[in-house]
């Protein structure tokens, strides 16, 4: 299991994120940050959050 913290990243953001495995975290990402943030993926966005993931 793997686990992001958007916080980490965006400071002011309470989102949280669990996944099976690096893909699937980086999906849920994917999304939120155009929905929420109004942002593209990058491969800086993809560093930082791959950074910040912590095995649970």
């Amino acid at each position: 299991m793997k686990a992001f913290r958007c916080g980490d990243v965006v400071p002011g953001c309470a989102r949280e994120f669990t996944g099976t495995d690096r893909q699937d975290i980086l999906d849920q990402v994917a999304e939120h940050a155009r929905s929420d943030h109004r942002v593209e993926v990058d491969l800086t966005l993809v560093e930082a959050v791959e950074a910040n993931l912590q095995d649970r």
